[in-house]
């Protein structure tokens, strides 16, 4: 199957509802990365979206890779998920009051990740502010750790050096960061330490000088927002030391969650964390958040413990419905993952031989339905760091995003993000991917 090429003049209606958006709302969006900021041209506004494809206000046809950023694991408009949804909202939309579909939620989840305990929020922001302030009145203190470049969604601790807001540390001051974002006081960021991902010795250090300070060390087992990173095993060892310091280990797997197994990315990498942070795939594409870990430490939460956390829609009938339509369609199909991976790994081959073809510097990483292609000579799958991913050509990539943009593919519109791979990428898909590619390749100044 052949995407058609998109006509320039057919983005009329995208500009004509962006101009209006502008007026009413900051930027035009209500997510900054949608503004198309850092490649250039008009969002395209989205009208309906179907297995694999999206379609824009002016007709236009795309194949789409960013899957609502994660969640559209099965594709848009799965069958199964929307009669979900449908059986759901003919019992109502919303209760304030507690229902079976969460109950059937929470025992899957349990289940399939080995959590004792599970709460549902409305985000993945939700569910990583709750843990956090979980972790602190679990262990009665006040510091956390998080790693450069991990963005774990935007409450006011968690902005600080986060995905590309990075800002450097005030040297000679192991840990000490600086907000990333207008609006957070400084005395708030100072209780966030600040590491390099990926580098256990500097995690061993900060330990061994603040452990008894220190609350819990948030990470992404995966990282998604500085592209995709993959932690080497000696960190992935590090992080499970600070469990011997009394300090609680939390994996954020809003993204990676249900994405790169059954289990996330802790199955897949063996993780032990404490608690974790779920959201996207366990709503189906509805909003929704969860956090869970150990029974000990999830008892505090109120109202069986004393730290307070609540929300109006929290459980909410539809998201539920939709939560575990997608987990059970997941279950019940044990090839799923080797299918996605196996695209995925074609895309990453297809990818890194159009662009030796074409003399354009590329380095691939990739885990799972998961990829990034950063733009700089580098050995595939090397790069490490955000300070790694940082020294990506920004303007190459922006040049390639129009090039696919205007061939009919719709990849994530920043350099440091993830694609998703769905299961609704098939072999045409993959063909007109790669011919897309190519062709932008070939139209790249060198």
């Amino acid at each position: 199957m052949t995407v058609p090429p998109v006509s320039p003049s057919r983005t009329a209606r995208s500009e004509t509802l962006f101009a209006r958006a502008r007026a009413v709302t900051p930027g035009g969006v209500n997510s900054p990365v949608r503004a198309f900021r850092s490649v250039g041209g008009t969002p395209r506004f989205i009208a309906e979206a179907h297995g694999a494809y999206l379609t824009d206000a002016d007709g236009q046809r795309y194949l789409d890779y960013i899957g609502s950023w994660g969640p559209m694991i099965l594709g848009h408009d799965h069958p199964a998920i929307r009669e979900a949804i449908g059986e759901a909202l003919a019992g109502g939309t919303s209760f304030g009051a507690p229902g079976e579909r969460e109950v059937q939620l929470a025992e899957t989840v349990t289940r399939l990740t080995g959590a004792e305990r599970v709460r549902f929020v409305n985000s993945g922001t939700e569910a990583t502010m709750s843990a956090l302030r979980l972790a602190r009145g679990y262990t009665g203190r006040d510091f956390i750790v998080k790693f450069r470049g991990n963005y774990h969604g935007h409450a006011d601790g968690l902005l600080v050096e986060a995905g590309s807001g990075l800002m450097t540390n005030a040297e000679g001051n192991l840990g000490a960061a600086a907000p990333s974002s207008a609006g957070v006081p400084a005395a708030y960021a100072a209780l966030t330490l600040v590491l390099d991902y990926n580098d256990p010795a500097a995690l061993d250090q900060l330990i061994q000088e603040r452990g008894p300070d220190i609350a819990a060390v948030i990470f992404e087992p995966v990282v998604g927002n500085a592209g995709v990173l993959l932690p080497t095993p000696d960190f992935l060892a590090a992080l499970h030391r600070v469990q011997a310091a009394g300090v609680l280990l939390i994996a954020d797997e809003v993204m990676t969650g249900f994405r790169l197994s059954l289990n996330g990315a802790t199955g897949l990498l063996s993780l032990n964390p404490d608690l974790r942070c779920w959201g996207k795939i366990i709503g189906g594409g509805l909003p929704v958040g969860a956090y869970g870990g150990r029974a000990e430490v999830m008892d505090f939460v109120s109202p069986q413990g004393p730290v307070y956390q609540a929300g109006t829609l929290s459980g909410n009938p539809l998201a539920m419905a939709a939560g575990l339509a997608t987990l059970r369609e997941l279950e019940a199909d044990p090839g799923l993952y080797r299918r996605l991976d196996a695209y995925t790994a074609e895309l990453a081959a297809g990818l890194s031989a159009a662009a030796a073809a074409a003399g354009v510097p590329l380095s691939i990483n990739r885990v799972g339905s998961m990829l990034t292609a950063f733009f700089q000579e580098a050995p595939h799958g090397s790069i490490q760091t955000y300070g790694d991913a940082a020294r990506s050509d920004t303007a190459a990539f922006a040049a390639w995003f129009q090039g696919l943009l205007a061939r009919g593919v719709y990849w994530a519109p920043s350099q440091f993000e993830s694609i998703f791979v769905s299961a609704a990428h098939g072999p045409d898909e993959l063909g007109a991917t790669l011919d897309a590619a190519t062709a932008a390749f070939g139209g790249m100044q060198p």
